[in-house]
């Protein structure tokens, strides 16, 4: 038995060598199959799949990684004469023939299809700087990249941080070198552009162009300096679809102002000043009927607030811009000149569908001029007067809109210098109560019992349909926890809720709510904390009723 035992003895390793063999064998053929030599990809092995990737080299990580492991195994024991011969493993497959390299998927892709994928990324996050990084990717990306159809909208401006002014004007000189062939070889369809921090190559800019954008029509300048007339002249020339121009904080002299306007001249739709000493002379052009096309007319203050009061002539700016559409005088001192006795109204403005007269310093509009600005214009949307402390609910109840969809009458930081009205504010709910989407009454002085009217009224809209209201402000007024959980339940669409600094609610629920689901935890709260009904009691208001959440 002893000569039999032993041969089973060296049969075992015999066997364990040749399965290890197969097994070895096995794996390579698939690797083989599945990224064959020179097909450009390779292999890689993870915890719980198997990745085939483009090889970045010539050969294969995985095949250097078994031919290390293989030199370093110690040679397998030779069998002894007396053992049999061992068997073969079968032939190994033939490897797939080497196949030309994959251009990849990039290549494949339409370049239609492939400019519309990059004009949505475009149009999120700008040209720049994704175009430039995209046409490093491969041919086809750099066509896609070079189309001008995506340069539609560029900000242009020169780095500043930790520069000298003699280093910034090298930064500027070395971004000019590059718009000198950017612009005629990328700008041609260019319709929007923003020009910030040039400083002393601002005529150079817009030299370039005014000879490669001819289908401009919005420019900006923002802190720019030594901007000429010839410039701005010649630029109105050569973009004949320009309407638009934004100057707010930039240092531009009146005469060159002027002297655009007079150029561009009825195709003018959109300005934005910023109110200096040289406003007056560019309002005088606007009044002396030189943009009656004007539909959009911003003015506001700087960092360097100026105290001198901006006098308006409102007649005759409804003479001068009867077009317009939206006008901002936004945190400025202007004082309206007087109509006189016996003086005929201005014919308004028809188109209005914005005012903002909001400001945090003194102010002097009233009803009074508050009517001469809005007795024809029906069409009024927004209507934003915060600060104008002047004007009372009566006065708004008399302007002749009737869709109004947002009104901002919040006072901030000038509740506690001032004597508020108390009664009133149900005129304004029960005029536009169907159409307000946004009502802002922070810092009102009304009583609890006249918010409590006012706000009922979005409990009753006509037809049963929930009102269109989403954004609340009632900050710093005296609103009661009732009237909250009120116009939460009759409101499903509201989206924004201030309740900080009320008087009249716990501690726990002065905050700002935005969205749903936020508001629809404040009403939860009011319906169930047993704090709030003898907070109640106490001022006299009417138990909470319990309405169940609403289903949106």
């Amino acid at each position: 038995m002893a000569p039999t035992a032993a041969r089973r003895a060296r049969r075992k390793p015999r066997g364990s060598r040749l399965a290890g063999t197969r097994a070895r064998s096995a794996e390579d053929w698939w690797w083989d199959r599945l990224a064959p030599s020179g097909s450009g990809y390779h292999l890689m092995q993870a915890d719980s799949m198997l990745l085939v990737l483009p090889s970045l080299g010539p050969v294969r990580t995985r095949v250097h990684k078994r031919a290390t492991r293989r030199s370093q195994r110690p040679p397998p024991p030779r069998p002894s004469a007396a053992a049999k011969p061992r068997a073969r493993p079968g032939p190994e497959p033939a490897s797939a023939p080497e196949q030309e390299p994959d251009a990849g998927w990039g290549d494949r892709i339409p370049l239609e299809v492939l400019v519309q994928i990059f004009g949505l990324l475009v149009a999120a996050d700008g040209p720049m700087p994704f175009l430039g990084r995209a046409a490093r990717v491969c041919r086809r990306w750099h066509e896609a990249a070079s189309q001008p159809a995506l340069w539609h909208t560029v900000t242009l401006s020169p780095p500043l941080a930790g520069r000298t002014a003699k280093s910034s004007v090298k930064a500027e000189k070395k971004l000019l070198a590059s718009l000198e062939w950017l612009m005629p070889n990328r700008f041609s369809q260019l319709q929007r552009l923003t020009l910030i921090h040039w400083k002393s190559q601002i005529h150079s800019v817009l030299k370039l162009v005014s000879e490669s954008c001819p289908r401009l029509t919005f420019l900006k300048l923002s802190d720019c300096h030594n901007v000429t007339a010839d410039t701005l002249v010649t630029l109105a020339k050569a973009c004949c679809q320009l309407h638009s121009l934004d100057l707010q904080h930039s240092m531009v002299e009146s005469t060159a102002v002027v002297s655009f306007l007079e150029e561009t001249g009825p195709r003018m739709r959109k300005l934005w000043l910023t109110y200096s000493s040289q406003t007056t002379a560019i309002l005088g052009a606007l009044l002396g009927s030189c943009c009656p096309q004007l539909q959009v007319l911003e003015v506001s203050t700087g960092i360097n607030r100026n105290s001198t009061p901006l006098q308006l002539p409102v007649e005759t700016l409804q003479k001068g811009c009867p077009r317009l559409q939206v006008l901002r005088l936004l945190n400025l001192m202007w004082l309206p000149k007087p109509s006189g006795r016996g003086v005929a109204p201005g014919p308004g403005f028809p188109s209005l569908e914005e005012l903002c007269l909001a400001g945090s310093t003194c102010t002097f509009v009233s009803n009074e001029v508050l009517g001469r600005l809005l007795h024809g214009s029906p069409n009024l949307r927004l209507l934003d007067l915060r600060g104008c402390a002047r004007i009372t609910p009566a006065g708004l109840h008399d302007l002749p809109c009737q869709e109004l969809e947002q009104l901002h009458l919040g006072l901030y930081g000038m509740s506690d210098q001032l004597t508020l009205a108390k009664e009133g504010s149900p005129l304004l709910t029960q005029k536009w109560s169907h159409t307000l989407r946004e009502l802002d009454l922070s810092g009102q002085g009304f009583s609890e019992k006249d918010l409590e009217q006012a706000l009922a009224a979005f409990s009753s809209t006509p037809g049963g349909l929930h009102p269109a209201l989403h954004s609340l402000n009632l900050r710093g007024t005296r609103v009661t926890p009732s009237v909250i959980s009120s116009v939460i339940s009759s409101c499903p669409g509201l989206l924004y809720l201030n309740l900080e600094s009320c008087r009249c609610l716990p501690r726990g629920l002065k905050r700002a709510y935005r969205g749903l689901e936020e508001v629809q935890w404040c009403l939860e709260q009011l319906l169930t904390s047993p704090q709030l009904d003898s907070l109640a009691q106490a001022s006299g208001s009417p138990p909470l009723n319990p309405f169940p959440p609403l289903d949106v």
